[in-house]
């Protein structure tokens, strides 16, 4: 019998098993078989989970999406949602920044980009600017925006008939339509801050040309705009009582830049900033400021984001250099800006969103070197002024109600002078007459009891009869009437100093060859609370020094129309925007001095006069930084403001908000400048698709 000893392979299964076979094979494992099995499956499909999701994450990103509603919240209401007026209120400057566009605007860093503009030319060493704007631009109504538009609105502006207040931005500017996308800007002057005249928002020629100027601001499209910004119009609420509590906008499909990722946008109006508090502890609002720094302390941090801004403003003192008795005299001006705590008043009046003013240039926001001179708080060095100036530290009682016991004391200031003067008023004055007794006469009509502000607000004693010396005549005749006009028949004063003008003069002004004028000075500023109290706490810190601070409150509109505007005032705390591309010469050059300029101070010095030209006409960026260091110095060493603080921006919005970017602001509307870039919606996205 043969054997065979050779072995065979065996068979290799034919095919992968089948899912009935797959499920046999619980049956024939033991149970720790099945329990090991079960926990191996669970490791598998973890670390399968992990990778691809790994993998997934690692390459992909989150991005914006578009989705979600926005509410931002705001004290009071809207009146001109139109660019011609728009300036007048905050409310209106917010809505404005998202209805309507421009044709440049600021990007994320606070540089200037185009917006409807798809470039621009700088010529004749920036005597000229060529705008092109970009190819099929439309209005929200679908009509198109052509150079018409921008023609008719900057010329709308410069028509007195409108009285915009931008109307002084475009003085002196020529506008001229090279084509239906081409304009050309022709200047006085070479200016490299032109271009942000450019972020004017354009009114739509179509909707206005045919309102009469008197119309303008009543006209329904001043709440029913036709834009051509990010966003446009759908619904306005009203209260009971008329007002409007809530404008909703939604994306204007017609927009020229990028479309907004946040779907819809609502504007909601308080009437205090109390029941706006409420509005956003009820999470009504996702958006909002707060004027009061102390309303900060409100809010549970936790579900808000805080942006802070910063404000290309500042608050200064501003003193009228031309105040013949004290503030013309420099070493006084020094002792003040010596005198006054900045950080003091910082910390009791504004708390974290201020810092400290030591230039008229803000070094610290456009990257130039700090001042050489620097007015570091020190009262010994103010006093040594105040003495050097000849105000002598001296005692008097204190005012009846602070002294009960009779040895209170407070420190004052005098300054004897001694002048060659006349000894009473003998000759006919006119328009026209010089000499000694016109310089007693000028002196005594700017002061108590003979005139003061009221008569003769000017103040310049110049020995030299003009017209604003017989204004103050006719006002002193009128003031005393009884004794001046009536008894010669006279209703009106007529401006000429004769018999019954020369007796009143000779009663009422001290002719004194030695007179003692004492340091006082009278402070004029905004109904703010937060002015007012800053106004305090330099009454209180002054007094240290022997000077007597009266204060003056107005409110806003008095200020600029009859304070400011005629220049009546000692001392000005008031503010300042710089724009950001810094030019100082609205108010520092001598031809500002009187309104519209914006020179508060009355400063006049021909070296900063020099300086001032070459910043705004220079387009090179070192040369422009050597010359605002140089101004600086030039402006400090004569100190004819105090400089104290400027404000940041603090704004609050939901944690779910994000794309805000925080930049240099000129004005707090401008933080909606790039809106299009906040979002609520994300998703993710490969990378791949992301950079292509």
């Amino acid at each position: 019998m043969d054997t065979d000893y050779s072995s065979s392979k065996p068979k290799r299964p034919t095919k992968w098993p089948s899912w009935p076979q797959w499920k046999q094979v619980f049956k024939v494992l033991t149970g720790k078989e099945k329990i090991l099995f079960s926990v191996l499956l669970v490791l598998f499909l973890s670390s399968l989970i992990f990778v691809l999701s790994s993998l997934y994450l690692n390459n992909t990103i989150v991005v914006a999406d578009k989705g979600g509603s926005f509410a931002e919240g705001v004290v009071g209401y809207p009146r001109f949602i139109n660019p011609l007026y728009s300036d007048i209120s905050d409310v209106d400057k917010d809505i404005a920044q998202i209805l309507f566009s421009g044709l440049m605007k600021y990007d994320n860093n606070g540089d200037l980009v185009p917006e409807l503009a798809q470039g621009y030319k700088i010529l004749e060493g920036g005597k000229a600017f060529e705008v092109t704007l970009k190819e099929n631009l439309s209005w929200q109504d679908g009509d198109a925006l052509t150079a018409n538009d921008v023609l008719f609105t900057i010329e709308t502006i410069q028509n007195p008939d409108y009285k915009s207040p931008l109307r002084a931005s475009w003085v002196g500017v020529t506008v001229k339509k090279v084509s239906e996308s081409v304009l050309r800007f022709e200047l006085r002057e070479s200016s490299v801050v032109f271009l942000e005249n450019l972020t004017l928002k354009i009114l739509p020629s179509h909707v206005w040309s045919k309102i009469e100027p008197e119309q303008f601001p009543l006209s329904i499209y001043n709440l029913n705009p036709i834009g051509s910004g990010p966003y446009k119009l759908q619904d306005i609420k009203q209260n009971r009582s008329g007002y409007i509590t809530a404008i909703t906008m939604v994306e204007n499909e017609y927009y020229a830049g990028e479309k907004p990722k946040i779907k819809k946008f609502t504007f909601k109006f308080y009437n205090s900033e109390e029941e706006l508090i409420k509005a956003a502890k009820r999470n009504e609002i996702q958006g909002f400021s707060l004027m009061h720094p102390d309303n900060f302390k409100l809010f549970n941090k936790s579900n808000l984001t805080t942006h802070t801004f910063p404000l290309s403003r500042y608050f200064a003192i501003f003193l009228n250099t031309e105040d013949t008795d004290i503030l013309f005299d420099k070493e006084i001006r020094q002792a003040l800006n010596y005198g006054t705590d900045r950080e003091s008043i910082i910390q009791k009046a504004l708390g974290q969103y201020a810092k400290p003013v030591i230039s008229p240039v803000m070094p610290n926001f456009f990257e130039l070197a700090d001042p050489e001179i620097k007015y570091e708080f020190n009262l010994d060095k103010a006093k040594e002024l105040l003495d050097k100036a000849g105000f002598i530290e001296t005692q008097k009682d204190c005012a009846e109600t602070d002294n009960k016991d009779g040895n209170c004391q407070e420190i004052i200031r005098e300054k004897t002078i001694k002048r060659d003067t006349i000894s009473q008023f003998k000759s006919d004055l006119k328009l026209g007459s010089r000499g000694a007794e016109v310089r007693e006469l000028q002196r005594c009509l700017a002061i108590e009891p003979a005139g003061g502000s009221d008569v003769y607000p000017e103040g310049k004693v110049t020995g030299s009869f003009d017209k604003a010396t017989e204004n103050a005549v006719i006002k002193f005749q009128e003031k005393y009437a009884k004794d001046i006009l009536e008894p010669g028949g006279f209703k009106e004063g007529t401006g000429m100093v004769s018999k019954n003008t020369r007796e009143e003069l000779n009663e009422l002004c001290d002719l004194s060859t030695q007179n003692k004028i004492p340091l006082k000075i009278t402070l004029t500023t905004v109904d703010y609370s937060t002015l007012t109290k800053i106004a305090g706490l330099l009454k209180e810190q002054w007094a240290k020094l022997g000077i007597e601070l009266t204060i003056e409150v107005f409110d806003i509109q008095t200020i600029e129309k009859d304070i400011i505007k005629n220049r009546n005032y000692k001392a000005l705390l008031f503010g300042e925007v710089l724009s950001a591309t810094p030019d100082p010469l609205p108010f520092w050059h001598s031809l500002q001095k009187k309104d519209p300029g914006s020179n508060l101070s009355l400063y006049e010095n021909k070296t900063a006069d020099k300086i001032l030209e070459e910043i705004r006409q220079s387009f090179d960026k070192q040369e422009r930084a050597r010359n605002l260091e140089a101004l600086q110095n030039t402006i400090l060493k004569d100190a004819p403001a105090i400089f104290l603080y400027s404000q940041d921006y603090p704004y609050l919005t939901a944690n779910n908000i994000k794309g805000i970017e925080e930049m240099l602001l000129t004005d707090p509307s401008k933080r909606f400048s790039n809106v299009t870039s906040w979002y609520i919606a994300t998703k993710r996205t490969w990378k791949n698709d992301e950079t292509q």
